[in-house]
């Protein structure tokens, strides 16, 4: 599954950064959220859309944890698993609803 050779992938690269699949209740002040927004196949290469969302305590941190995840990322291409990746966009993307500063990088990934 791309969701977990990604996350063991971040969670290793990130380290002491925790690297989550799903917001936490009680979370750190600084940590990353990975989700997958899409996925396809095409001759049978599979495909997946990710989004790495920075979570930190000032917008500053945030586009600085932001910048890390993105130079980890670039890492990925080392994994047997994968034979694409592709930075889609990255951009501010503030929660508005809990008030916490986070950057989004959505990522193409082509893998086997």
């Amino acid at each position: 599954m791309i969701e977990k050779i990604i996350l063991d992938f971040l969670s290793e690269k990130l380290s002491p950064v925790i690297v989550y699949t799903e917001r936490p209740v009680d979370p750190e002040e600084i940590y990353v959220v990975l989700e997958k927004t899409g996925s396809g196949k095409d001759n049978h290469i599979c495909s997946a859309m990710i989004a790495l969302q920075s979570y930190a305590g000032s917008l500053l941190a945030a586009a600085e944890l932001n910048e890390k995840v993105k130079t980890a990322m670039d890492d990925l291409i080392s994994l047997d698993e994968i034979c694409k990746v592709k930075l889609n966009t990255d951009y501010n993307y503030t929660d508005t609803e809990t008030k916490q500063y986070r950057y989004q990088a959505v990522y193409d990934i082509y893998h086997y």
